[in-house]
Order: C-alpha cells, then sequence, then structure tokens
C-alpha cells in the first residue's frame, strides 16, 4: 500500500515565515529551510529575532490568517487524496498549521508544537521527533506502507531519499544542481502524473 508525503510550505501553502517577514517588515525573517538546513538552529534564531522585537504568536497568526494555499493546491490535494492516502510533513507547529489545514480542506498533518506564554509570547518550540520527516517515512515503512515524498527544501530531502519515489517540487536551483538525481517540478499536474505513475 501507497501513501504519499508532502511538505506544506512552498509545496502546498506560501512560506509563512517570509509572509510574516514582510507584514513585520523584519526582512532577517525571509531566512528558511530553504536557506538554512539546521533548522533547531533557524528557530532559535527566529525566536531571539521575535523577542527582540516584541512579537508573539498573535501577531504571526494574524499574518497566517490572510494566506492562502497556493493557486491550485487544493485541487491539487483533492484529486491525490481520491487515489492514495496522503500525510503532510512539515516542521512548522499546530499554532500555524490549523488555519492553512482548513483552507485545504483538513488533510491529515504531521506537525510540532510552540511553547507560548500566557502573554503569547513564544518562548520555545518541541519537535515532535529528531529528523521527523525522515523517522516518520522510515515508521510508516516499518508498518508495510511504500511512501512516496515531496517536498522543496533541505530538510525535505532525508524523506525523500528514503521514499520508493521522491520528487522536488518548486525547489531552489541549488538543491536542483546539489540534487541532478531527483526529478524537479513546477507544475501540479507535472507533480500528479509522476506520482500516478508511481503507485
Amino acid at each position: 500500500m501507497n501513501i504519499v508525503c508532502l511538505d506544506l510550505e512552498g509545496v502546498l501553502v506560501p512560506e509563512i515565515w517570509i509572509a510574516f517577514s514582510e507584514a513585520s517588515g523584519i526582512p532577517e525573517l525571509r531566512r528558511t529551510t530553504r536557506d538554512e538546513p539546521d533548522y533547531n538552529k533557524l528557530m532559535n534564531w527566529r525566536l531571539g529575532i521575535l523577542k527582540e522585537h516584541g512579537l508573539g504568536l498573535k501577531e504571526i497568526q494574524a499574518t497566517i490568517q490572510k494566506i492562502d494555499p497556493m493557486p491550485g493546491a487544493k485541487a491539487f490535494l483533492d484529486e491525490l487524496r481520491e487515489i492514495t492516502q496522503v500525510i503532510i510533513l512539515s516542521d512548522t507547529f499546530t499554532q500555524f498549521a490549523t488555519p492553512l489545514m482548513k483552507k485545504l480542506g483538513w488533510p491529515t498533518i504531521f506537525c510540532n508544537t510552540l511553547e507560548v506564554a500566557q502573554d503569547g509570547t513564544v518562548t520555545g518550540f518541541h519537535m515532535r521527533a529528531e529528523k521527523s520527516k525522515l523517522v516518520t517515512v522510515q515508521a510508516l515503512q516499518s508498518v508495510g506502507f511504500e511512501t512516496i515524498a515531496a517536498g522543496d527544501s533541505y530538510n525535505d530531502l532525508a524523506m525523500i531519499q528514503a521514499s520508493k519515489a521522491g520528487f522536488l517540487f518548486r525547489s531552489t536551483e541549488k538543491i536542483k544542481q546539489d540534487h541532478p538525481e531527483l526529478p524537479a517540478f513546477e507544475e501540479y499536474s507535472d507533480l500528479l502524473s509522476a506520482i500516478k505513475a508511481v503507485l
């Protein structure tokens, strides 16, 4: 039995931190896992910037409410879910993802949790597991699933490489050049066709 594992940001929805960078006027927050392979380092750096500017969960959630899925993302996901099981594997947080899942028709998502103080200050984050995308794919394989994975960033490479088939979607030129063995697509129709071909 097959199961498709998709990244969220950059694949189905715009990058949350880039949107918040633009809304808050803090250009440093544009940095994402496309730029920084070490997620813990990236998140701790982000939390430092939030603290420095006195920003908390409420401000980020206000930005997220205005984010819509990428054009064509929901139709792609709907069609994919008609033919196979799909799980979104994301390094984002439940406090960020919920309104986006509503707009995508409530697909299953495995992600992480923010630690938030009473006043809304983001004080830390709790990762579901170390290398969570890879270990989730391995866990699915251990119970009889064959995985097919797609993502755009450094933190997606391990799950893509560990899967029966894996694809880059709207990735960076650097990642595509570093991994010419991975088929890379820009359009949902092409990604859907590639997934269908290996189901």
